[in-house]
């Protein structure tokens, strides 16, 4: 679309980078990125295009040969020309075998069983980061203490996240994301093979902030893709968004988070990018039930993991061992479970009593 110049924008264009550590007598860190979808490819892609030698492990046999003979996923990135030295495979262990850093890009439900199918097979030295946005389906966990559960003591354990769409990081597109790990140094390292010319990674120690932003804004912009998709006008979406932010906000204190990383590209940026661009699942899913089709077909359609079905649950869940009133939240649950209809969630939220807008300070 032109800009007010009248100029259409152009991608940055994809290209390899000198690796920060490529120094005399230095290595440079070999990676694994595990799991082929939209976002798997795109930050395989990144990786390689930074110059570190990059193998990307997938399920599904015809989309990792077309990554790997013919440089395209055409399911999940379909036009979008990937690195030739991209190298795809279907056999985990040997994708596994000479990596340094293990990235895991799968949805939430599959956090746990990729974790056991990778840790006979991960080098004792190599840490995991995971760029997947979610709890664990059931229990409500974090996925940091899956992993934690899962890989054991001493394994340096990360998360990437942040608002970023897949389509525009495989272009090339300018985008900025966070690194978030207790062990500085590790967040450091991942951050340093994300880091290049049109993608800044940032770095803090918040996970379960980090993660809980990562999360709950499927959530949220489901309810802002269900006013756009009644055609509730801007004001509503506005409204939404900046109180689903108080939501996440007390939720997070809560838990322990930290209030600066939900004001961050793990919480607000993140919230922003979900509930306004149409690249978004979840808002796609909002906007669908709004114009009021069924979930089911709108999943369909959508044809990819909606995050927010399962995630709903789980941050209602977290509200509830807390004592904390998401209203908003709630309201999503509800419609995604057929209770109420989109009309309903509506006139509930507005029907709510009337008061000060920080009644307790930020996160009242």
């Amino acid at each position: 679309m032109p800009t007010a110049s009248g100029i259409e924008p152009t991608a940055v264009a994809p290209a390899a980078v000198t690796p920060p550590d490529a120094l005399p007598g230095a290595i440079t860190p070999r990676v694994a990125v595990v799991g082929a979808g939209s976002w798997g490819t795109a930050l395989a892609a990144l990786i390689v295009r930074h110059g570190f030698s990059t193998v990307l492990w997938g399920r599904n046999a015809e989309c990792v040969a077309a990554i790997d003979r013919h440089h395209e996923n055409p399911r999940y990135l379909p036009g979008i020309a990937l690195p030739d030295r991209l190298h795809a495979t279907t056999d985990l262990p040997a994708a596994l075998r000479e990596a340094d850093l293990v990235l895991v890009v799968v949805p939430s439900h599959a956090f746990a069983e990729t974790l056991r199918a990778l840790a006979p097979h991960r080098p004792a030295h190599a840490g995991v980061a995971w760029a997947t946005k979610g709890f664990e389906p059931g229990s409500g966990r974090f996925l940091h203490e899956v992993a934690a559960e899962v890989l054991g003591e001493g394994v340096p354990l990360a998360v990437v996240t942040g608002p970023s769409f897949a389509k525009e990081v495989a272009a090339g597109l300018p985008t900025a994301l966070t690194v978030h790990s207790e062990q500085a140094g590790f967040a450091q390292s991942v951050a340093d093979v994300l880091h290049g010319p049109a993608f800044r990674a940032y770095t803090g120690q918040d996970m379960r902030g980090a993660e809980l932003g990562g999360a709950m804004k499927n959530v949220l912009a489901v309810a802002t893709g269900v006013a756009d998709g009644m055609q509730l006008g801007l004001n509503a979406r506005t409204g939404l968004i900046t109180r689903g932010l108080n939501e996440m906000l007390r939720l997070n204190q809560a838990i322990g988070g930290k209030a600066e990383t939900l004001m961050g590209l793990a919480g607000l940026g993140d919230l922003v990018l979900t509930c306004t661009g149409d690249l978004s699942r979840n808002r796609r899913l909002g906007l669908a039930l709004g114009q009021g089709q069924s979930i089911e077909h709108a999943v369909r359609e959508i044809g990819q993991v909606v995050e927010s079905v399962q995630t709903a649950d789980e941050v209602m869940r977290q509200a509830e061992r807390y004592g904390i009133e998401l209203p908003i939240s709630q309201a999503v649950q509800a419609v995604l479970h057929g209770e109420i209809t989109p009309a309903d969630g509506l006139r509930q939220l507005l029907a709510r009593e009337q008061k000060p807008e920080y009644p307790e300070g930020l996160f009242g």
